[in-house]
């Protein structure tokens, strides 16, 4: 049984009969109308978004399957969330998802998860907003996880429900806003207790104001930015040469 394979890259929902795809399938023989249909059908949650896919023929039935790519569930998370970047301290948050919108993002990455049923899949996909900084239903990762297990979502996420409405649309964006204050007030938090620390161990080697930092829970990022790249690279490794010293000769070798 021979086997064929055809790849593109079409937007999600819109694909049509047209190049890439048309000129590919014409001369293979299959029902291209058909294949357009279960492309659109399977690429249904991407869209605005391209997708790559696979559509596998049998040259003798001129039957075929498809395979659909997708991209990662964190580029999936930040573009459902409309966030660029994710949290730099996983206890902070950057923005909130609905229940729908992690179904939605677990059906697109079904394929792949590696949960036995719905229920399973959405709860990696809640594992990794959990990792980003992301809210599921205003609750942190764990207490969503929590309320999964206890069968809380149970109704949508047996309906595979994926759509918001226009109001749920609009609590979301004011959430989302309500957490970019809050984490820059707790920006501001960690800036003025790490400027203090510093002031309080002027003199000191850098590497001991690191530590101290955070031993302060100060986030990395933050560490970063208070602590000079030049300071870090003043304390060196044992045996290079400081900023402004001149490196020490190697002695030539004894001759024998």
């Amino acid at each position: 049984m021979a086997k064929e394979t055809v790849e593109a890259l079409v937007e999600g929902g819109k694909a049509t009969a047209a190049p890439p795809l048309g000129p590919a399938l014409g001369p293979k023989g299959v029902n291209i109308g058909q294949v357009v249909a279960e492309i659109n059908k399977k690429t249904e949650g991407f869209k605005g978004m391209q997708v790559p896919v696979k559509v596998i023929i049998d040259t003798d039935t001129k039957d075929f399957s498809i395979s659909v790519g997708t991209p990662p569930a964190a580029e999936l998370i930040k573009k459902e969330a409309d966030i660029k970047k994710a949290a730099g301290n996983p206890l902070e948050h950057v923005a909130d998802l609905k229940i729908e919108q992690i179904i939605k993002i677990a059906k697109m990455k079904e394929d792949t998860l590696s949960g036995k049923d719905m229920k399973a899949k959405v709860k990696e996909i809640i594992g990794t907003c959990n990792s980003m900084g992301v809210k599921v239903e205003e609750m942190h990762g764990r207490d969503a996880l929590k309320a999964v297990d206890e069968g809380k979502f149970d109704k949508e996420i047996k309906a595979e429900k994926t759509e918001l409405s226009a109001a749920e649309l609009k609590e979301l964006e004011e959430e989302k806003k309500r957490l970019q204050e809050e984490l820059e007030k707790k920006r501001e938090e960690y800036l003025t207790k790490a400027k203090a620390i510093l002031a309080e161990m002027e003199g000191k080697e850098p590497h001991e104001i690191k530590k101290r930092l955070e031993e302060a829970e100060i986030p990395m990022p933050i560490i970063q930015e208070v602590l000079p790249a030049e300071k870090e690279a003043a304390h060196g490794a044992p045996g290079e040469a400081k900023p402004g010293e001149k490196k020490a000769e190697e002695k030539p070798a004894e001759k024998k």
